[in-house]
């Protein structure tokens, strides 16, 4: 599991980045299964786009094949699923979230000879597209549509508050080891949310393979355990982020997770 960190995730599509990180958080994701299926929607686009010239209508016809023809969407009905964050499952799916679906697009139309990249907009994954001699254009990966400056703007706001301003920073191509970071934290806690505490625990060892003293994820691992029963463990996660995070509203209410603890006899597992 922890061989993660010495994937070069630049070096590879983020699609397959991200199938590397599923099955470092769950080893049963079919990952066999998702390559052969990836191939096959490939040759399946390229015959149905053959007869395609303009490459801009070429890329319209390429939208509606993925959104329309086979059918991916965003899950409107269970957006923080962990489904929607594991590939096999977007492919079996065909419902996901901006960064999985994103991510296939992306995939696609690479294979495919399109000028996309992908963007970490503050509010969620955004796929850019660059045609020759020609500004910028974004679309929205949950369902299709391009977005325009005026929308990007307006959730800005949303996000950051009135008088924040769209900057060239906030629409710059992003790297695949940032996305897959940011993949993890999303994974975490939609398993948290579903009380699937030892995936999420993978989640939690991965990402301190990074960023080992990391006192958040540490106070993270340390709810995980709890619900474990690894109280001794626990109780010990707890107290290093009170000890680096002093001012933190957070670290007042572990003191009393920490008292509480201290009292529990040790479950060892």
């Amino acid at each position: 599991m922890l061989g993660l960190v010495d994937e070069d995730f630049d070096a590879m599509e983020l699609v397959e980045g991200a199938l590397v990180l599923n099955k470092a958080v769950n080893p049963e994701t079919q990952v066999s299964w998702s390559e052969a299926e990836l191939a096959r929607l490939v040759r399946e686009a390229e015959l149905a786009l053959a007869h395609e010239r303009d490459e801009q209508q070429r890329f319209e016809s390429f939208l509606r094949l993925f959104y329309s023809e086979w059918g991916f969407e965003g899950d409107q009905n269970a957006y923080f699923d962990s489904a929607n964050g594991f590939i096999d499952k977007v492919l079996e799916r065909r419902k996901g979230i901006p960064v999985s679906l994103g991510a296939l697009l992306l995939y696609f139309g690479r294979k495919l000879g399109f000028p996309i990249q992908g963007v970490t907009f503050p509010t969620q994954f955004l796929i850019k597209l660059d045609w020759y001699g020609e500004k910028p254009v974004y679309i929205n990966p949950y369902n299709g549509e391009y977005v325009s400056q005026h929308t990007l703007h307006a959730w800005l706001i949303g996000h950051s508050g009135p008088l924040a301003k769209l900057k060239a920073e906030h629409l710059k191509t992003a790297d695949n080891p940032t996305v897959i970071g940011r993949w993890l934290a999303l994974l975490k806690s939609a398993l948290l949310r579903e009380e699937r505490y030892t995936l999420a625990l993978r989640c939690t060892d991965l990402a301190l393979t990074f960023v080992p003293d990391d006192p958040y994820e540490i106070r993270d691992r340390g709810f995980i355990y709890q619900q474990l029963d690894c109280h001794q463990v626990a109780l010990s996660d707890f107290q290093y982020f009170i000890e680096q995070c002093p001012d933190d509203p957070a670290s007042e209410l572990l003191k009393n997770q920490v008292t509480a603890l201290s009292e529990t006899s040790v479950t060892l597992h």
